[in-house]
């Protein structure tokens, strides 16, 4: 087969073609089908995209590789169950395009060292094991039993087994999480970080805290026939393409939305769903009903003074609140003190619009709420989490149809994953299921998160790190750190289909594992094809079977390598059955079914199409297996996070183009960005205040009480409608300034969009390296500013 797109690209990023132009007013139409195909086509050809697409998130096909988005049932599944994003993350592992031994053999360190995970990622698929050996220049071909050996000569020569880090991203299967988590506490710790401490750990917090389970309580049926979704700090456009088809059959059916973003973002302005003739020919569906423009950190006092409002109004659910929570009165109480002046500041809004908002809730009967990283990524994220809890407890908006709280996770199966035991702190009674089902003790002692991950390898207190998927060193907050800590590592493991930053910030030696991806056929253990299974947002759990060739023959599945790397660390220590479960994953689920609570019969279940939903007993029957067996109501002071004359408050994002750190292309269309993504949006009259014009060229600086001022260089300033005083720009790339210790109360997780920041222009110099996200990370001050101005604090 031969096309243009087989061809990887030989160029890199070349700022100097950004083009700027005009903003988005809806989302999808046929342009998104037309960039799907033209992106599928190029890189797999017109077969292998209908053998891909047709099979995507099918009940008899496979999971996409994207978001976590719920499937509807399979009987009212369209043909092509996809969206643009989900096109392009199937076009990213089917490729055609590989990176072979002679690859490495062309390329020595220096050279990828110095290229943006763009480029890394757009080379194609890895098709044989790898390692870089200590003090080498290239990476060399290595066999499986001997990149085993080395990770288990590497693992048993450890001090302590705390001395090792085990990562998991959210791709990883319910198997493979499940056996890979059985291994690491079967090896003697509980360092098991995963994305989720990236993405949704505030949402896990909050919400176990004041219902008992850290999950969504509502169904997918529950979205068609809310009287009103309210959807804050998510940009379901971008992130969740699939969400805006069920918005706009809840739409249909006469439910209202109130958007609540800094941004105006395109997916909830309009939505052209290119699957029916109005969003094809016509002007498709209006979204928001109501768009608040929040100032960034302003979400926990614009849901305060909504309580407080609908308290003044008496419109409570008074039943709900006597019969199952706990601390009414105390929160009643508190929000009688509620200081106007401070919410106002907060959040940026006037008024109006925010009882506007309420009169809408006050007249909603069943009402969903929906997050995402704009409400989690900020130093308060767990109290923010907590106060829309506490609203949906004050209208009786959970264990009903049509209403309840509604985490959107970001990753296909991080939600799977944490069930699965993918936790650094893992409860008693998983860990006791574990020494009842396989006989051994499971170490009991709170193991590391990511940001402690990062901290021990730094310390030199972990000597090894594992990575079951992901781009760790690329997604991490403070690059120029997290670089440094990698480097300090003995050995560093990445099982991954394509290469990324992780690769080439490596330790004094390095491993690449090549998996098979989802898209692909998994025929380990000789006989009929493999199934795994996922767990979506709203707790649904589904089995995925790919239909493609393997991309090479020396690919393994996530399971034979976990399994293999067990036998070659721990052997048959335990008498744990690692031939049975490579060979035959129902192996596994059996086990599944009986350690992971509401698992019974797993095998059985996720055989059915469309799988089985997960037991959830505040949506299932109001019950709230809390500290007070009841809902808890929680109160925290309002605040205001206070920002520096001359400083700007940043918040990092996605591009269109791009799922969490990997680039799929240099466009985004939406908010008028084509062939860059070195911009940072600001607010016209922020431009002008700040002595800047647009176009310009500047670095941007993050400030910090440890006296470090963090530098990302040479953005170009773009004009857009973001609030005063709020400014946005993409990750990676502005993930350097956001230090460690910056990070949510409760939760550890990084506070990525809480960055307080100032705009200097840029000298006129080279950008740098291009592909050192880190480049830069670190600078002192410029000029006659100031070295350094205190970090946010949050004024009460």
């Amino acid at each position: 087969m031969s096309f243009m797109g087989r061809r990887a690209p030989q160029k890199d990023i070349d700022e100097s073609e950004l083009e700027v132009g005009g903003t988005a007013h809806a989302a999808a139409g046929p342009t998104a089908v037309a960039v799907s195909m033209k992106r599928s086509i190029e890189q797999m050809g017109v077969r292998r995209t209908a053998q891909t697409l047709l099979k995507l998130n099918q009940a008899d096909g496979f999971d996409c590789q994207g978001c976590a988005w719920p499937d509807p049932d399979p009987s009212h599944r369209h043909t092509a169950e996809f969206c643009e994003n989900g096109a392009k993350a199937v076009t990213e592992e089917a490729t055609l395009r590989r990176v072979t031994p002679a690859f490495f053999a062309e390329h020595p360190m220096a050279d990828l060292a110095e290229k943006t995970d763009y480029w890394l990622g757009q080379q194609g698929r890895i098709t044989e094991p790898m390692v870089l050996r200590d003090g080498a220049t290239h990476y060399e071909a290595i066999s499986w039993d001997g990149a085993f050996d080395l990770i288990g000569r590497q693992l048993n020569g450890l001090a302590s087994p705390d001395e090792a880090i085990f990562y998991t991203s959210g791709r990883t299967s319910n198997e493979a999480a499940f056996a890979y988590q059985l291994f690491v506490r079967a090896f003697g710790t509980n360092n098991l970080p995963d994305c989720s401490n990236m993405c949704h750990e505030s949402t896990s917090v909050g919400l176990a805290e004041v219902i008992g389970i850290g999950k969504a309580s509502v169904t997918f049926d529950d979205v068609h026939h809310a009287d009103l979704i309210v959807i804050a700090g998510q940009n379901p456009g971008t992130n969740h393409p699939r969400m805006l088809t069920a918005l706009e059959e809840a739409k249909a059916n006469g439910t209202k939305i109130i958007a609540i973003n800094p941004l105006k973002e395109a997916g909830l302005v309009r939505f052209k769903n290119p699957q029916n003739v109005r969003g094809v020919l016509g002007n498709g569906t209006g979204m928001a009903d109501l768009h608040l423009a929040v100032r960034i950190n302003g979400d926990l006092a614009l849901f305060q003074a909504i309580s407080s409002l609908l308290l003044e109004w008496g419109e409570l659910d008074e039943d709900f609140i006597e019969q199952h929570t706990f601390g009414f009165e105390d929160y009643a109480a508190h929000l009688r003190r509620l200081d106007w002046d401070l919410v106002l500041a907060s959040t940026g809004l006037a008024r109006d619009e925010i009882e506007q908002a309420a009169r809408m809730i006050a007249a909603s009967e069943k009402t969903i709420y929906c997050w995402a990283m704009g409400i989690t990524q900020h130093k308060n994220a767990v109290a923010t989490v907590k106060e829309i809890a506490n609203l949906s407890f004050l209208r009786g908006d959970i264990g009903k149809p049509g209403a309840g709280l509604f985490p959107v996770r970001g990753h296909s199966n991080v939600q799977g994953d944490r069930t699965m035991g993918i936790w650094e702190r893992a409860p008693e009674h998983f860990l006791d299921a574990i020494r009842a089902e396989f006989g051994f003790e499971p170490p009991r002692e709170h193991g590391h998160d990511a940001v402690a991950a990062i901290k021990a390898l730094r310390d030199g207190r972990a000597k090894f790190f594992f990575g079951m998927g992901g781009n760790f060193v690329a997604a991490a907050p403070d690059t120029g750190v997290t670089e440094d800590a990698f480097r300090k590592a003995e050995l560093t493991v990445h099982v991954s289909t394509k290469l990324n930053r992780s690769h080439v910030v490596t330790g004094k030696q390095a491993l690449i594992l090549p998996a098979l991806g989802r898209s692909e056929k998994d025929l380990t253990g000789g006989g009929a094809p493999q199934r795994v299974t996922v767990e979506d947002s709203l707790c649904s759990v589904h089995s995925s079977v790919g239909p493609l060739e393997p991309a090479s023959a020396h690919l393994r599945s996530e399971v034979d390598i976990v399994c293999s790397m067990a036998q070659a660390t721990i052997g048959d220590r335990y008498g744990i059955p690692w031939s049975a479960f490579r060979d035959d994953y129902s192996e596994i689920r059996h086990r599944i079914a009986r350690v992971v609570p509401g698992c019974a019969a797993y095998d059985e279940k996720v055989a059915q199409p469309g799988g089985f939903v997960l037991p959830h007993p505040p949506r299932d029957t109001r019950t709230f297996p809390t500290a007070k067996d009841r809902a808890i109501f929680t109160c925290t002071p309002t605040s205001v996070l206070h920002v520096p004359e001359g400083r700007l408050l940043l918040q990092t994002m996605r591009s269109h183009d791009q799922f969490n750190t990997t680039i799929y292309g240099l466009d985004d269309r939406y908010r008028g960005i084509k062939n860059g993504r070195r911009v940072v949006f600001v607010n016209p009259d922020d431009i002008v205040s700040l002595g800047l014009e647009e176009g310009q060229m500047v670095d941007i600086i993050s400030e910090w009480e440890d006296g470090v001022e963090r530098q990302a260089p040479r953005f170009r300033v773009v004009s857009y409608d973001t609030p005063r005083g709020c400014t946005g720009a993409y990750y990676p790339e502005t993930n350097p300034l956001v230090p460690l210790d910056s990070k949510a109360d409760g939760s550890n997780q990084p506070a990525y969009k809480s960055v307080v920041v100032r705009l200097v222009p840029a000298d006129g110099g080279p950008a740098g390296p291009i592909g050192g996200v880190g480049a830069g990370a670190v600078a002192g001050g410029e000029g006659d500013e100031p070295k350094r101005s205190p970090q946010p604090t949050h004024l009460s």
